[in-house]
C-alpha cells in the first residue's frame, strides 16, 4: 500500500493549533501585570511594578470568541487589504494596471533582472522612514503580473516587496514604530544615532537583493525550479497571454484614469507622512481611488461597483487569516499572561553575561514577535522594562533600541502570526511552507547580521547613551 505524502495543514488549522496552545498554556503560566503610568501622552510599563494576579485561564468559550474579537481588534488592517484590493481592481478593469505592465515588462526585457534592485530599495526606502509595511498588500498584487511576464515566479514578485519592506522596517532610520517610540521611552533623542543605521541599512538591503536577484536568474534558466512552479501554471497562462507581441498602449481613458490615481496615491502618502494618517484613511482613499478612477473612466456606476467588490472578494481569504492570527494575541491578553512573559524574559537578560545581553534582547524581541506582531504595541511594553535594564547591565540605551528594530523586523514576514504577511503571501497563491522554504537562509543571514551589528554597537558604545 502507498504511504499517504504528508500534506502541510491549511494555514487555518495552523493558526488555530497556535490559539488552543496558547489557551492551553493560560492553565500552566501565571497570571501576572504590570503597572500602566502616563509618560508623554502614552501609557507605558512601570518596570519594578510586576505582581502575580489571580489566575484567569482562557477557556473553551474564550478560544471561540477569539476569532472572531481578533477580527475586531485587526479590524483596521482587515479594512486596508479589502480596500486595496478593491481599489486596484478597478484599474485592472479599466486596463491600466495591464498597460503599465506591459509597458515596463518591455522596457526592462533585456535587464530584466535589473527591476528587482529598483523596486526593493524603492520599497525599502519607504518602510525606513515611514514604518507603513501593511503597504506590501499594495506593492504585492501590483508587481505579480509583471514579474510573471519577466519570466519569475510568484515568490519573487512577493520577495521584492516583502523583503524589501522588511530591510526597511528592520534596518530602519526614522520608523515611528519602532524607533520614534522606544528613542521616545528610552529618553533619547528623537532620531538620533542615524549615522550608524544607514550603515545597516545599506548592508541590510544588499544582502536580500543579492539573495533574490539569485533566485530569480535561477529559476529564470529553467521556471521549472520554481518553488510555486505548479501553483503559477494558470497565472502564467493568464499573463503571458496578455503579451499579443505588439505592446499595449494607453488610451485617453486609461491615461486620465492612471494619471487620477496616482494623484491619489501621492495625497495618501502624503496623508501618512505629515497627517499621521493610520489604516482608516488610507483604507478610505484606496477606495475613493478605485471610484474616482472609474469616473474617469466612463465606467457605470454598475461596473464601478462589480470591479471594487470583485477586488475585495480576492482579498477575502488574506483578511481572514488576518482576524484569526489576532486571535493568538487575544487569548494571551484575556489569560493576562503577556506580562508574565514579559517579566520572564526581563529576568533572563538580567542574567546574560554583558557582553551578550544587547544579542539576547534582540532575541528576546523576536521571541516575542511571534506572539505579539505589532511593534509598536511591543515596544511601549518592553520599552520602559529593556530601557532601565540596559542601564543595569552596561548597554547603551541606544544599542536597544538597535537590537529591537531588528528583533522586531525580519520576523515579521515568516511568523504565521503576521496578519499583514499571511494575507500577501496567500493572496499571490504562495503556500506558507513553500515561502519558509524559500525564504529561511535569507532569514538566518539576516539574523546573523543583525547580531553582529548589535554586537559592534555594544562594543562601541553606540549613543549618544
Amino acid at each position: 500500500m502507498k504511504k499517504k505524502k504528508w500534506k502541510m495543514p491549511h494555514i487555518f488549522i495552523i493558526l488555530f493549533i497556535f490559539i488552543i496552545g496558547t489557551a492551553i498554556s493560560s492553565y500552566f503560566i501565571p497570571a501576572g501585570e504590570y503597572a500602566r503610568v502616563e509618560m508623554d501622552g502614552r501609557m507605558v510599563v512601570d518596570p519594578d511594578s510586576f505582581k502575580v494576579i489571580d489566575s484567569q485561564p482562557v477557556g473553551i468559550m474564550g478560544v471561540v470568541k477569539a476569532i472572531p474579537q481578533g477580527f475586531v481588534e485587526a479590524g483596521d488592517i482587515i479594512i486596508l487589504t479589502l480596500a486595496v484590493g478593491a481599489g486596484v481592481s478597478v484599474l485592472q478593469t479599466i486596463g491600466v494596471i495591464p498597460v503599465a505592465i506591459d509597458k515596463l515588462a518591455r522596457k526592462f526585457s533585456k535587464n530584466s533582472i535589473l527591476v528587482i534592485p529598483i523596486l526593493m530599495l524603492i520599497f525599502a526606502l519607504f518602510d525606513a522612514f515611514i514604518g507603513v509595511n501593511e503597504m506590501t498588500l499594495v506593492y504585492i498584487p501590483i508587481i505579480l503580473p509583471l514579474m510573471i511576464r519577466l519570466g519569475y515566479d510568484s515568490i519573487t514578485a512577493c520577495a521584492v516587496a516583502l523583503c524589501g519592506s522588511a530591510a526597511g522596517f528592520s534596518a530602519a532610520l526614522t520608523n515611528p514604530f519602532t524607533i520614534a517610540i522606544g528613542q521616545n521611552i528610552s529618553g533619547l533623542p528623537l532620531y538620533s544615532g542615524w549615522e550608524f543605521r544607514i550603515v545597516t541599512f545599506i548592508v541590510t538591503l544588499v544582502i536580500g537583493i543579492w539573495y533574490i536577484m539569485r533566485y530569480a536568474s535561477f529559476i529564470k534558466k529553467d521556471i521549472t525550479r520554481s518553488f510555486v512552479y505548479e501553483e503559477d501554471k494558470n497565472k502564467r497562462k493568464k499573463y503571458l497571454a496578455e503579451d499579443n507581441g505588439e505592446g499595449l498602449t494607453f488610451n485617453s481613458r486609461q491615461r486620465n484614469a492612471g494619471i487620477v490615481a496616482i494623484l491619489m496615491l501621492g495625497i495618501t502618502l502624503g496623508g501618512v507622512i505629515v497627517l499621521k494618517w493610520d489604516m482608516i484613511e488610507m483604507s478610505g482613499m484606496f477606495i475613493m481611488l478605485g471610484a474616482v478612477s472609474g469616473i474617469v473612466a466612463k465606467l457605470s456606476g454598475d461596473e464601478i461597483c462589480d470591479s471594487l467588490l470583485r477586488g475585495a472578494t480576492d482579498m477575502l481569504l488574506g483578511a481572514l487569516i488576518i482576524g484569526v492570527a489576532r486571535g493568538v494575541s487575544v487569548v494571551m491578553t484575556d489569560a493576562k499572561i503577556t506580562d508574565t512573559i514579559v517579566h520572564f524574559f526581563a529576568n533572563i537578560l538580567n542574567n546574560i553575561p554583558g557582553s551578550l545581553v544587547a544579542i539576547g534582547m534582540f532575541v528576546v524581541v523576536m521571541i516575542m514577535e511571534f506572539l505579539m506582531p505589532s511593534g509598536s504595541g511591543k515596544a511601549v511594553i518592553l520599552f520602559p522594562i529593556l530601557a532601565p535594564l540596559s542601564d543595569v547591565v552596561g548597554v547603551t540605551r541606544q544599542t536597544t533600541v538597535l537590537a529591537y528594530q531588528f528583533g522586531d523586523g525580519f520576523s515579521n514576514i515568516i511568523y504565521p502570526t503576521s496578519g499583514y504577511f499571511m494575507a500577501g503571501i496567500t493572496n499571490a497563491g504562495v503556500p506558507w511552507k513553500k515561502w519558509v522554504n524559500f525564504f529561511m537562509p535569507l532569514f538566518i543571514i539576516w539574523t546573523l547580521e543583525s547580531a553582529v551589528f548589535v554586537f559592534i554597537a555594544q562594543m562601541i558604545k553606540y549613543g549618544p547613551f
